[in-house]
This record gives structure tokens, sequence and C-alpha cells, in this order.
């Protein structure tokens, strides 16, 4: 099983290296995602699966797309 992973502007260090098809667990959900990937929960303001907002404790299913990005600020 595996899902497409996009980490957005500051969180683009986590983005793995093979982005179209990161390898899934059964039973894993976004927070877990994040967890795997490295990336700081605190870091994180919103997540999507397949273009819909979705809370980290969404499960992931086989072919998901996942995008997940940081607060940003502006001026």
């Amino acid at each position: 099983m595996s899902i497409t992973v996009k980490c957005y502007a500051t969180l683009s260090a986590y983005q793995p290296e093979n982005p179209e098809s990161f390898p899934l667990t059964a039973g894993e959900t976004v927070a877990s995602l994040i967890d795997r990937l490295g990336i700081d929960p605190d870091e994180v303001k919103i997540t999507f699966v397949n273009s819909r907002s979705v809370a980290v404790e969404t499960p992931l299913h086989d072919g998901d797309r996942v995008g997940i990005f940081p607060a940003v600020g502006g001026g």
C-alpha cells in the first residue's frame, strides 16, 4: 500500500524521497505519518487528504493524496 505525500513551504525539507509512492502501514493516520516524516506536530497548521481539509486523527488508505502545510505568515 502507498500514498502520495506533499510537504509545503517550510515543511518541504521533510518531503519524502519518493513522494508519489510513500509506503503506508495498516492503521496509519495523518498524525502517525507526520511523526514518521520527523515533523514536529506543532509546525503543522493544516492537512489535506484527497483535497479535503482533515484532522490529524484521520485514517489513511491506499492511494490517498496527502498535503501537509505549516502556518504561513505575510505582511
